[in-house]
């Protein structure tokens, strides 16, 4: 069975970021495919609003390119008890665990996270993988 990428919400920001060779790592990868939850479009929203300034209309415009291109995991309260369990299992903070927890509902063998433990085996099916280190 080929691999399944999830991506963390800072995969997509690096998107709108003047760091060339990150902006390059982050298309390449979504362009392979993969899944998002519906909280990393809410934080991408947030983020490209508030620390990006974007206007909403390209807010817009990047949200219906993910949801048109990725698999996009909704959270529902059977998200929230496996989140919370990963939570202190792996001693995450809740918002992680909550995206480890769709990319496990989604059946992901990779998470894409620049901000969380890379190289962590999750549930022993999902590794955390940092697509930006050295």
């Amino acid at each position: 069975m080929p691999a399944k990428n999830f991506f963390d919400t800072n995969v997509l920001l690096y998107l709108l970021q003047q760091d060339q060779i990150k902006t390059q790592r982050a298309m390449t990868l979504l362009r392979a495919g993969g899944s998002i939850s519906v909280q990393v479009l809410n934080e991408f929203t947030h983020n490209a609003r508030r620390k990006f300034k974007l206007d909403w209309t390209v807010v817009d415009e990047f949200t219906l390119a993910f949801l048109s291109s990725l698999e996009v995991v909704p959270l529902t309260a059977a998200t929230y008890r496996q989140g919370r369990y990963l939570a202190e299992r792996y001693q995450l903070q809740l918002y992680d665990a909550m995206i480890l927890a769709a990319a496990l509902e989604a059946g992901a063998t990779t998470l894409y996270s620049e901000d969380m433990h890379d190289g962590l085996l999750v549930e022993g099916q999902l590794k955390i993988r940092n697509p930006f280190a050295g």
